[in-house]
């Protein structure tokens, strides 16, 4: 049985719910969007979880759970988890919904997997660096007209650009 995709949206429509969002955001929580901070919640709890007496040793960790519901309890958190679902339910009414390694005609599936999670790691830890991760620096940025968020955005582009000259084999005949 073949499955009959519907068509992406339009992106120039899914831009402005975007921008929707952020300003509601921006309205309803007084800061913008940003992913980072979810997974840095993750991690601390994880941390707190697995080794507690390095939180108790540790200023910066200790911060995270001395006051307050947890650092599982910041909005990110939630945040991440509706991002999460609604592509489920996106690829769920698109018929979409399945495992696929895309990938280019010279590459394996392993490579591919390797090359996204070295990327993906590579850019939580400039996300970090960076003080934020492109919808915290960039995004956000760009909509308060932060300079450093225009020249998050432009750095973040360009060097995909750049980049993607010496990894274009990969992907293409």
């Amino acid at each position: 049985m073949n499955k009959v995709e519907k068509p992406y949206m339009n992106s120039y429509l899914a831009g402005f719910l975007l921008g929707l969002v952020l300003l509601s955001a921006f309205f309803v929580t007084g800061r913008g969007l940003g992913a980072s901070g979810a997974v840095k919640s993750v991690v601390i709890t994880t941390i707190g979880n697995v080794a507690p007496e390095s939180v108790a040793d540790n200023a910066f960790y200790a911060d995270y759970f001395s006051e307050g519901p947890g650092p599982m309890k910041n909005w990110l958190v939630y945040l991440t988890l509706g991002v999460l679902a609604g592509a489920f339910f996106s690829g769920a009414m698109s018929n979409r919904l399945g495992f696929k390694i895309d990938k280019g005609p010279r590459i394996s599936s392993a490579t591919r997997l390797i090359f996204a999670a070295a990327g993906g790691l590579l850019f939580g830890l400039g996300a970090q660096f960076g003080r934020g991760c492109t919808s915290g620096a960039a995004l956000t940025g760009m909509a308060v007209l932060s300079t450093a968020g225009f020249l998050t955005m432009m750095v973040i582009f360009g060097t995909g650009y750049v980049l993607a000259y010496f990894f274009r084999k990969l992907w293409i005949k």
